[in-house]
C-alpha cells in the first residue's frame, strides 16, 4: 500500500525546479540530520512512496510539486565530507549515521503557501500544520494527500 510524505528542501540547496532539471528528474536527499526524519527514510519509506515536495526556509514556503520516493536509504556521503554542512566527524562509514533516499521529481504544481494549508479546515490535523512541528520529513495520511493532490492542485 502506497504511503505518502512531506518532504521539506531549501530551495536555494534543491528546488522543484533542480530537481526536475536533474538526470532522470532524481536527487538525493541529503542532508537530514534528525533521527526522526531519518528512521522514517530507513524504516517506512518505499520505493513509489508519493512526495510532497516542500520549498521552506525561503521568502514563500510551500507545496511546489509532486515526487515519488526512488530508492531505498543508503547512506548519505555528505556526513563523511569534511568541506559540507553537513558533515559529521562522529559517523563512521563503517556505521554511518545519516541515510538518505533518492527523489524523483514528477511535476511542478502552483506553489500551495503555509497561510492556505493553515486556512484548510481538511488539513486542520496535518502533521506539518501541528505547532512545534519542524520535522524535514513527516507522513501524509491519505486523506490529506487526495485533499492536496485533488482540491488543491486540480
Amino acid at each position: 500500500m502506497a504511503q505518502y510524505w512531506l518532504m521539506k528542501s531549501e530551495p536555494d540547496e534543491c528546488s522543484i525546479d533542480d530537481a526536475l532539471a536533474a538526470p532522470g528528474h532524481t536527487v538525493p536527499w541529503t542532508g537530514v540530520r534528525n533521527y526522526q526524519a531519518r528512521n522514517f527514510m530507513r524504516d517506512t519509506m518505499r520505493v513509489g512512496d508519493g512526495v510532497l515536495f516542500y520549498h521552506s526556509s525561503c521568502p514563500e514556503p510551500g507545496i511546489a510539486g509532486l515526487a515519488r520516493v526512488a530508492s531505498t536509504a543508503y547512506p548519505d556521503p555528505t556526513q563523511f565530507d569534511a568541506a559540507s554542512p553537513y558533515f559529521d566527524g562522529a559517523s563512521k562509514a563503517e556505521a554511518p549515521r545519516w541515510l538518505l533516499v533518492d527523489v524523483q521529481a514528477l511535476r511542478k504544481t502552483r506553489l500551495i503557501g503555509l497561510p492556505e494549508l493553515r486556512a484548510d479546515p481538511a488539513l486542520a490535523d496535518m502533521l506539518l500544520l501541528k505547532r512545534g512541528n519542524r520535522l524535514s520529513i513527516t507522513p501524509v495520511s491519505p486523506a490529506h494527500w487526495r485533499h492536496i493532490t485533488e482540491r488543491l492542485m486540480g
